[in-house]
């Protein structure tokens, strides 16, 4: 009989592959899934249960179309589902997650297969690893990707760590792929996946006052660096995705108010 997961439950956590494949084709809309099917999501899925699972949206051989995933992993190469994907994941209550850092490889495809799927790191002209070089703007050069420096993903680990031990609550849906869900009154998150604008009053579950969203920006000091939301007493607040924003999804969280 094949080997199960549950077989090593016992030696720890065990890796969780359908997680991102899953994620990678609901995000694509691909054979009709939706971000509304998202509301059971883990377990529900056919998961193994949360406290067994790490999760990612990608790692190191699945990026590259080995292993287990297939053609529907979202990674670096596609940055602006990829974002929501791991806005998704690190939003949820699901599994332990875990963030990718990679770097560019020149991809060539030949009949649909990358024939250069095999090269490693940046290297100089004697083979040594360049150099993690740091940008003024704190991402990485010399083709190191350093997903885990991308202000959305970092600001997406602080938001996990802020709402850690909150349940998931006030999930919303239009039917289709704009959907919304809170951790407890800890944060709140609204994803944009459709080919139109959102704009819906939703209950945040969050104490009343102006957050910062920390996708498309940040808390600095006493100001947002971008999109306000105003919470009002009860709960409520609205918010305005198009759906031609850079990032369509809206991320806040008590550390981030003012």
């Amino acid at each position: 009989e094949p080997i199960k997961g549950s077989d090593y439950f016992g030696n720890g956590r065990v890796t969780e592959f359908k997680y991102g494949a899953k994620l990678g084709t609901v995000i694509r809309k691909w054979n009709g899934e939706k971000m509304a099917y998202l509301k059971n999501w883990g377990e529900g899925w056919g998961f193994v249960p949360s406290d067994r699972a790490l999760v990612f949206v990608d790692n190191h051989d699945n990026q590259r179309g080995h292993g287990a995933g297939g053609a529907s992993i979202l990674t670096f190469w596609d940055p602006r589902p990829y974002k929501m994907a791991v806005g998704f994941m690190l939003a949820h209550p699901y599994g332990f997650t875990r963030v990718m850092s990679s770097f560019r490889w020149p991809r060539s495809f030949v009949n649909g297969r990358d024939v250069n799927d095999w090269i490693g790191p940046p290297s100089n002209s004697d083979g040594s690893t360049k150099p993690v070089t740091i940008n003024a703007d704190t991402t990485c050069g010399n083709d190191w990707v350093c997903e885990h420096r991308w202000c959305q993903i970092k600001n997406m680990v602080i938001f996990r760590n802020v709402v850690d031990g909150q349940p998931f609550s006030n999930w919303w849906d239009n039917g289709s792929n704009q959907v919304a869900f809170g951790r407890g009154n800890k944060g709140f998150i609204v994803f944009n996946n459709d080919d139109w604008s959102l704009n819906v009053t939703l209950q945040t579950g969050l104490p009343a006052g102006t957050y910062c969203d920390v996708i498309s920006g940040q808390k600095k000091g006493d100001y947002c660096t971008a999109v306000e939301v105003h919470v009002a007493a009860d709960g409520v607040a609205n918010f305005l995705i198009s759906n031609e924003d850079e990032d369509p999804f809206i991320a806040i969280h008590v550390d981030a108010k003012l």
